[in-house]
């Protein structure tokens, strides 16, 4: 492959379990969004590419990068971001990190233990939500807040994806002490429906993300941007209630993933609460002045 598009898995922004730059941002820093999910999007589908032998992979992914880093110009997509970070004084190191994070993935394929779990996850989720909030010129302070919340929703995907990643890929992001306490087995993965054992791990692991949500349930009010914090209040929402299917249904044989119908009603009632509680906070606010 000349580039790294040639990889192109046909997947796009309307793939993802969460919003990616949805009406609710900003016009104005959609672009910068989309340029950075475009680059992601790109690196994702090289590492997560059937038949490219590793090295191909890894070949692909320092094309990218230096791309992105103006050491060549063969990858659009990188050019395009690059422009965009310079265009709005942006530091490359969230998408250098996520490149980072492809390459492990094009040459580990277990994780032994949560530890390990969360070290992928600063790599492979944290730095996307902090690039969100740069664009915004949000502060600093809310990068733990952020990274719990993006290491939630890259584990949810991993729990959604178990079957099909150790199918396709032979990649198990389950950490393996979790499924040796659980009597489980990496090769249970490849079952039609989850053993006992399986099922048990999953549950653990969903009830240890509900924590990560847990350490990121003030995020959304700390932000000053109100669109990026409803953002963020309905991308929260989601992920609670995707870690409850989680916790009790089996995703090797059954959905668990959220229609267009139920994301549209969570969408919605996150909208009116937090206008109930802005209605609220202003009646609060006029008490307080008389």
């Amino acid at each position: 492959m000349d580039s790294a598009g040639s990889a192109s898995s046909g997947k796009g922004a309307r793939d993802e379990n969460f919003p990616v730059a949805s009406w609710l941002i900003a016009k104005r820093h959609r672009p910068a969004i989309m340029a950075f999910y475009n680059f992601v999007r790109t690196a994702d589908d090289v590492a997560d590419h059937a038949t490219l032998p590793a090295s191909e992979k890894l070949r692909l992914l320092d094309q990218l990068e230096a791309s992105l880093l103006g050491h060549n110009d063969k990858e659009p997509t990188a050019i395009a971001l690059r422009s965009i970070l310079a265009e709005r004084n942006l530091t490359p190191a969230h998408a250098c990190d996520l490149i980072a994070a492809f390459k492990i993935d094009a040459s580990k394929s277990r994780y032994e233990d949560w530890d390990a779990l969360i070290g992928y996850c600063r790599l492979s989720a944290m730095p996307v939500g902090r690039y969100v909030l740069d664009v915004h010129g949000e502060s600093q302070n809310l990068w733990p807040a952020n990274d719990a919340l993006c290491a939630a929703l890259q584990i949810i995907n991993h729990l959604q994806d178990c079957s099909k990643d150790y199918r396709a890929l032979d990649r198990v992001y389950l950490p393996l002490d979790d499924l040796r306490a659980a009597g489980a087995q990496v090769s249970d993965l490849g079952l039609e429906r989850a053993s006992p054992a399986l099922r048990h791990c999953l549950s653990s692991l969903a009830a240890r993300t509900e924590e990560l949500l847990g350490d990121a349930a003030s995020f959304s009010r700390n932000i000053r941007s109100t669109r990026l914090s409803l953002e963020v209040a309905i991308i929260h929402r989601l992920a609670t209630r995707l870690v409850e299917l989680l916790k009790y249904r089996d995703p090797l044989s059954e959905r668990v993933h959220l229609d267009k119908s139920q994301t549209f009603m969570i969408t919605a009632s996150t909208l009116i609460s937090r206008a109930r509680f802005g209605a609220r906070k202003d009646a609060s606010n006029v008490r307080l002045l008389t």
